[in-house]
């Protein structure tokens, strides 16, 4: 008798311009402004989400990360996202006001790796760009509790807190009480 393998496949949506797709990103005219007035409006949090055709991490990230639904869930609850392609040319106007294609923006802002995740406040002051403005960035593809908490940290801006639990020691403490619950 041979084993049973039952392998799950995941079927990732692409759009027309080659990066994948989720039910959570938002097409905008990519002004930043407006879209961070839109977030607010929406009770959720500003994130600008680089992608590129062809990146493994991206669809590593979109498989194993982005396809659970409890982040999937929690992401479309509390953030406003907009994707960005690495090596697009639509223009993006940043919060300085300066518009650039997107591959020009990313420049601008030192996005060198994709997936790169750029979490934004609230508010941002008038002449900031968006680099200068984020609160947390997510520099590359990450397991998905990693993700969470990240996501997690910011939706509860536990950036502001004045107790010296940065997102790595904040991570490290969300570590310890899943390892804590599943010996329950």
């Amino acid at each position: 008798m041979s084993p049973l393998f039952v392998t799950q496949v995941i079927a990732l949506e692409v759009g027309d311009d080659g990066l994948h797709k989720t039910k959570w990103m938002q097409d905008t005219f990519k002004d930043l402004r407006e879209d961070l007035e839109e977030a607010n409006a929406e009770g959720k949090r500003l994130v600008l989400f680089f992608e590129q055709i062809g990146c493994i991490y991206c669809t590593k990230m979109h498989k194993e990360v982005f396809s659970k639904e409890n982040i999937s869930n929690y992401i479309e609850d509390n953030f406003f996202v907009v994707q960005l392609n690495l090596h697009g040319d639509i223009e993006v106007t940043d919060f300085d006001g300066e518009i650039l294609p997107e591959k020009d923006m990313a420049r601008k802002w030192g996005i060198l790796f994709t997936p790169s995740i750029i979490f934004l406040p609230q508010e941002v002051k008038a002449d900031a760009t968006a680099q200068q403005a984020a609160v947390a960035m997510m520099p590359g593809a990450f397991h998905p509790g990693t993700t969470l908490d990240l996501f997690t940290w910011v939706r509860e801006e536990r950036y502001l807190l004045d107790n010296d639990e940065d997102f790595q020691r904040y991570h490290a403490r969300m570590v310890n009480e899943r390892r804590a619950a599943k010996s329950d």
